[in-house]
């Protein structure tokens, strides 16, 4: 059979609500400062677009975020790495999700990795300019139940912060 047979041979099939996603990138120059380490500016932009995609695909349309939360840098990220992000859906709320993402490193020379940030990602549905309905989650599995329980711990110690910043009048 040739590639064109096998190729109108496919066919569409639903593959559900995605919950993870898993992205790489790798560092060229032009995401680089002087000192051959990733600008922290590039990485928050392949985050943000991993974000996207990882709630866009879980909720079936676009998303936009709305806040990112506790980025962490603990490592630098050199010129020719390979930077995988791992992102999930850990949290749903009615209009919006919470995306984790946890980066890993690759140097191919020293044939090593490292577990370089970590952040969560806030991320609003949206459909024709307008806030639209997330669709409903419902933890299945240890992990998934989990993350689901930190985010909303993460969640509630926002909201106390929100309301100690505001009576504080900062």
């Amino acid at each position: 059979m040739s590639n064109t047979e096998e190729l109108a041979a496919d066919t569409t099939t639903s593959i559900g609500r995605v919950r993870e996603l898993t992205m790489s990138f790798l560092v060229t120059p032009t995401m680089v400062n002087f000192n051959n380490v990733m600008h922290g500016g590039e990485l928050l932009n392949l985050l943000d677009k991993v974000a996207y995609v990882c709630s866009s695909r879980y909720c079936g349309c676009g998303t936009v975020t709305l806040s990112v939360d506790r980025v962490l840098f603990k490592h630098p990220i050199h010129i020719g790495t390979l930077v995988t992000c791992y992102a999930s859906v850990n949290y749903v709320g009615t209009k919006s999700c919470e995306v984790g993402i946890k980066v890993v490193c690759e140097d191919f020379k020293n044939q090593t990795a490292v577990h370089t940030n970590s952040c969560y990602f806030t991320m609003v549905a949206v459909k024709d300019g307008k806030t639209v309905p997330m669709p409903p989650f419902v933890p299945q599995t240890d992990k998934e139940k989990e993350r689901y329980e930190r985010a909303i711990r993460r969640k509630e110690a926002l909201k106390h912060t929100q309301k100690s910043a505001l009576k504080s009048g900062n």
